[in-house]
């Protein structure tokens, strides 16, 4: 299998904070709003460096969103940061009404997804925001797996036209992807080939199939692994002929397995090509706290989870 390198582990919200930089420089009309959340999402250099197009909005998410819709109208391209439970659950209605109804240029942005922001504990670690994105007519989802991939997918993200959301988190983790690796909205990546199992990963969890896919190769399981940074649209495509070959799949996940990755692969596994799948994913809970690898660990999110989940759905071929 080819071998990924880490090449000095980051945290995926600072590539958000790198690629915002770049923006600054190379796009006058991209603009950030925070909600009293500079540093955890990473503006300083943006605010630093374009005072005139930084907005702090303070603690007031639903306000933000409106804000980022109007400025849409004068052609300028908001990219809104805070936590990923208040970028999406708090906000909602206005995101639904004033953003995906309304069909405005505007990148919610959300740092701390998961599990993995660890000790905040259970109210901060949302679960169901991918869900509740991917509902919505219209939006993009985005959840990328390291620092470099994030960085591209928020300089891709302003050329992109239409709402869009995209998906980071807080701890420092695996940075493996290749730096110039061009972001393709809606284009999965296959990173491994394989013939006795797809492995469908996303965020944080696809280090964690890499993983796994080196102790499967040792127990003489041919694994192939996709990095699916975007989960709508869906690079339905990429999974049915990965599929098609290995006759069987795990879908991995930092979310619930209602209304995550996992449930819209298997609709269109159902829709064209049914399979045995297996779920690697929060199982219907909320969190609690601890750090990331406790959390991890306890909920069956890492390299050992998928590897019981291969040898189980090989079994039901």
């Amino acid at each position: 299998m080819k071998k990924y390198t880490n090449t000095g582990s980051k945290d995926t919200r600072s590539g958000f904070g790198a690629g915002m930089t770049e923006l600054g420089q190379k796009n006058e009309n991209v603009v950030a709003l925070c909600a009293d959340l500079i540093g955890s999402l990473k503006f300083d250099e943006f605010k630093k460096n374009h005072p005139e197009r930084f907005f702090q909005i303070g603690i007031a998410e639903a306000n933000m969103i409106g804000i980022a819709a109007g400025l849409t109208i004068g052609g300028k391209i908001p990219f809104t940061g805070t936590f990923a439970n208040f970028s999406t659950g708090r906000v909602y209605d206005q995101i639904r009404q004033s953003v995906a109804y309304s069909d405005k240029n505007v990148k919610i942005c959300a740092s701390h997804a998961g599990l993995t922001l660890g000790e905040d504990g259970a109210t901060h670690q949302i679960l169901e925001d991918i869900g509740l994105m991917k509902m919505l007519p219209g939006m993009t989802v985005i959840n990328t797996c390291d620092y470099n991939q994030t960085k591209a997918a928020t300089i891709a993200l302003a050329d992109h036209h239409g709402p869009a959301y995209l998906r980071f988190g807080r701890p420092v983790v695996a940075n493996f992807t290749p730096a110039d690796e061009p972001f393709v909205i809606g284009k999965a990546i296959l990173l491994n080939e394989g013939t006795d199992v797809t492995i469908v990963a996303t965020g944080h969890l696809v280090w964690e199939a890499l993983i796994a896919a080196e102790a499967l190769e040792a127990k003489g399981i041919s694994a192939e692994v996709i990095n699916i940074h975007t989960i709508k649209p869906l690079d339905e495509e990429a999974i049915l002929k990965s599929v098609a070959k290995t006759k069987c799949i795990v879908t991995a996940e930092e979310h619930n397995y209602l209304g995550g990755l996992g449930e819209s692969i298997s609709g269109v596994l159902a829709l064209n090509n049914p399979a045995p799948q297996e779920f690697v994913a929060v199982k219907d809970s909320f969190g609690e706290s601890g750090t990331p690898e406790q959390l991890m660990e306890k909920y069956k999110l890492n390299n050992q989870a998928i590897v019981e989940a291969v040898e189980r759905v090989i079994k039901r071929k």
